[in-house]
């Protein structure tokens, strides 16, 4: 057997190695293709699973806004105490961002509401069954007619009207965190804006005086620690602190629906919507004192179910009157 000349073998080889060479790249090549896939994947599936990170939030009242045509106007008010009508809602909502920048969760223990200040807490009562709640607001709505307050699902849960989707409510304001409240802020007038301050003074001392000739030395402040004095026919004074979360229960009467359709400081005014709301249904004029003032209030009802009174307050808006609510007494 005649072997083929060193050169021709040498031939062969240098034209095999570039081959050699450019599968070697096309193999590495696809070797980091591959990694790289399966990185994007991973950090697909990490981006897909990861949930919005949750925020605090702010302190936010917000500027008057519009839904659906109703002009609503967030302000500061540490006296609220109203009732009506309160809805819950959950899922659709459930991991979006709320109002005030948090993260909404179906299972916590907040409600949405039109015009107070976010985060504030509020008391809610259920007025059919007792139960109390204090929720935290972080969001704005409900923006149904007759409603309220929209409270988390949990929430309604825990105030027992899950089921029924609606209950007679109060909702009182308790303030924005645990130990303090919400102050309206006191108008400066204009003679103290623009009056020139006053000059600065010296050091103040303080000593104490011997008392005048034939007056006996006053007692003694009590130090803290000991028994405070007694005032006949008083009962104790004791600090409630709403707690989040706990459920208080107490026994209620019954309550009515109503709707109030307008207040008048004028009874001929309070006359004339009433003759203008009688086709709708019966409703009746009451006088009440608010601040010295005397008012007149035109109110259809009692209304005995919700469904009832959102048809009547329906009639009654479309009827121009834009000031008509739900209450419950």
């Amino acid at each position: 057997m005649e072997l083929a000349p060193m050169a021709e073998i040498f031939s062969r080889r240098s034209i095999f190695r570039p081959i050699i060479w450019l599968l070697a790249a096309f193999a590495l090549t696809a070797c980091a293709e591959s990694q790289l896939a399966v990185h994007v994947a991973k950090k697909l599936g990490q981006a897909g699973s990861e949930k919005p990170s949750p925020s605090a939030g702010v302190y936010k009242v917000g500027k008057p806004y519009a839904v659906k045509g109703i002009w609503y106007y967030p302000q500061e008010d540490p006296q609220y105490d109203e009732t009506g009508i309160a809805s819950w809602y959950g899922n659709p909502f459930h991991g979006r961002r709320t109002a005030n920048g948090e993260i909404y969760d179906m299972n916590a223990l907040t409600a949405a509401h039109k015009t107070l200040p976010m985060p504030v807490r509020v008391r809610v009562t259920n007025l059919d069954n007792g139960r109390s709640l204090v929720l935290m607001v972080n969001d704005r709505g409900p923006f149904v007619n007759g409603r309220i307050i929209d409270v988390s699902r949990r929430a309604a849960q825990l105030l027992g009207f899950h089921g029924q989707g609606t209950a007679k409510v109060r909702v009182t304001m308790i303030g924005i965190q645990p130990g303090k409240v919400v102050a309206k802020r006191v108008a400066t007038p204009p003679e103290q804006q623009n009056a020139l301050p006053a000059l600065p003074r010296g050091d103040v001392t303080a000593q104490t005086l011997a008392p005048p000739p034939g007056v006996k030395s006053a007692a003694a402040p009590s130090k803290p620690g000991t028994t405070p004095i007694q005032v006949a026919n008083a009962d104790p004074i004791t600090a409630v602190k709403p707690i989040a979360g706990k459920v208080v229960q107490k026994p209620v009467g019954p309550s009515s629906i109503f709707i109030q359709a307008g207040s008048f400081s004028l009874a001929r005014n309070a006359n004339r919507l009433r003759a203008q709301l009688a086709y709708i249904g019966p409703s009746t004029i009451t006088n009440v004192f608010i601040k010295g003032q005397e008012m007149f209030r035109v109110r259809l009802g009692p209304i005995f179910s919700v469904e009832a009174a959102d048809e009547a307050l329906r009639q009654i808006l479309q009827n121009g009157v834009k000031s008509a609510r739900i209450i419950v007494e």
